[in-house]
């Protein structure tokens, strides 16, 4: 049994070619999606970078683990306490343990545990190999590891291995040599001068004003596919293909990684895998390249299984959670979910070719606002506990169906949904603390830490900045939602 598991940052499923996506960015994933199984409704639990791949790795809700941040106290996994045992749940229930215990031989390719300080994430694995520049390394870097990784372990069996690539994610670095595939495709048609101008005259962090975080950070000037603002359609234009080229940058590696497996003679006897941590705001809540709300956007993964002998092409349209893909990967090469497990395998509908999933999903976002998102038949409603200084009304509802870009909030207009979205989460929240071994909302715990990470300690320049750019209404508006920021203000909350 061989097991090759990519894992690409910041993709969004309807980017890809395989995902209906106009422009040809995949043409690598979507050959291995001819023959496997397409998931279109596989969304991660806690977002975005930290939370995800902890919550995915340990097969628990950021609920349970702690972990819902990106600093501060929820960016940390909690104690265990009395009842730690000479290793703990990381080391004796996470998913690379449960894996190495069914006889898998676990590698990873990926800078991530560094990055993040994600000591944690690294439990179980054989062999750990960090490209070490902090997610700033390009697909080439990562293959130049990954296809020797190959050469050198493709005969042997039972293995699994994790390669993260990293080229989608800011800031857009694809070298000048890669000639842009999309000069002559359109944007997405929803990307108009209308969408453009309404975002423009908004407000937010990673907003049109404001793309690279709250102000005019410079790092942009080093990276010549990154405009300093969407100030027409046309920067829109070279931040859209700037990611796409990430992606088609990324997928062509995965070619040469496929290949360098065709290679060995094994290609045809590995299960390839390919999904990501998290997916991407590109102007959805007037986010643009990051990940910063519990919506659909950002929560919303690719999810692509090439099994040999148990997949054919179909699409799989039922609600799973990324670590119930884990749970089912597990039981398919013969272990068994650790009993700690949130993650709930669907191992025997994988195998008849069905689908059966969850009947509603929630997510979480602790890093750049406080948010819960139910995700359930067509929609998604969001719960918002800290706006992170973004344009975030305390409840939103989208029809994904009818609005994939989350344009129009229809709570006000069908609070009967609204009641039925936070009947699901409160039956959620009720599961989870029942089931925890803590007494605390680690959400709750990120607003007592003083908000999300990476807000906390803007606000006061921000408003100024809002002002002197003909934004007073939006200062005014963000001032009053957050009084307790400003300076001489009681920071508790």
């Amino acid at each position: 049994m061989r097991l090759l598991y990519i894992d690409i940052d910041s993709l969004r499923p309807d980017h890809l070619g395989c995902y209906e996506y106009h422009r040809d960015t995949s043409p690598n994933i979507d050959a291995v999606a001819r023959q496997a199984v397409r998931f279109d409704n596989c969304y991660i639990t806690d977002g975005p970078c930290l939370p995800s791949r902890t919550a995915m790795w340990s097969g628990r809700s950021g609920f349970h683990t702690g972990v819902v941040g990106h600093g501060g106290r929820a960016a940390q996994p909690r104690i265990e306490g009395p009842s730690r045992g000479f290793c703990d749940h990381f080391g004796t229930s996470s998913w690379m343990s449960a894996l190495r215990s069914a006889g898998l031989h676990t590698a990873t390719i990926s800078s991530f545990g560094e990055r993040h300080g994600a000591w944690h994430w690294y439990a179980g694995y054989n062999e750990i190999y960090n490209p070490g520049k902090g997610g700033l390394e390009r697909a080439d870097q990562v293959n130049a590891i990954a296809v020797d990784w190959v050469r050198r372990n493709a005969q042997r069996d039972n293995w699994f291995l994790h390669v993260n690539y990293w080229d989608p994610h800011t800031p857009y670095r694809t070298p000048p040599s890669f000639r842009n595939p999309f000069e002559n495709d359109s944007l997405p048609a929803w990307l108009t001068e209308d969408v453009r101008l309404r975002l423009w005259n908004g407000f937010g962090p990673h907003s049109p004003q404001e793309l690279h975080g709250y102000g005019y950070e410079t790092f942009y000037r080093d990276y010549p596919l990154v405009p300093a603002q969407l100030d027409s359609i046309a920067s829109v234009r070279q931040w859209i293909d700037g990611y796409d080229m990430g992606i088609r940058y990324a997928d062509m590696y995965i070619g040469y990684l496929l290949n360098a497996l065709a290679d060995e003679g094994v290609l045809d006897e590995t299960v390839v895998m390919i999904t990501a941590d998290h997916g991407e705001n590109q102007g959805e809540l007037n986010v643009w390249g990051d990940h910063q709300t519990a919506d659909a956007i950002t929560c919303r993964v690719p999810l692509i299984v090439r099994w040999p002998g148990l997949t054919t092409e179909r699409v799989d349209r039922a609600l799973h959670y990324h670590y119930d893909w884990a749970a089912t990967v597990i039981e398919l090469v013969g272990g068994v979910v650790p009993p700690l497990w949130d993650g709930r395998p669907f191992t025997d509908t994988f195998r008849a070719d069905a689908e059966q999933g969850r009947p509603y999903l929630v997510t979480s976002q602790g890093a750049w606002s406080c948010q819960r998102g139910v995700r359930f038949d067509r929609y998604m409603c969001l719960r918002t506990y800290h706006d992170g200084h973004k344009q975030l009304d305390p409840v939103m509802l989208f029809n994904l169906a009818q609005d994939p870009h989350e344009q129009h909030n229809l709570a006000a207009e069908r609070p009967d949904l609204v009641d039925q979205a936070m009947g699901m989460l409160a039956d959620w929240y009720h599961e989870m603390m029942t089931t925890s071994t803590d007494d605390a909302d680690p959400l709750m715990t990120v607003l007592r830490d003083g908000g999300p990470y990476h807000s906390r300690g803007e606000l006061e320049a921000y408003l100024a900045r809002l002002r002197a750019t003909g934004r007073a209404a939006h200062a005014e508006q963000l001032a009053a939602r957050h009084p307790h920021e400003l300076a001489g203000a009681n920071s508790s909350l």
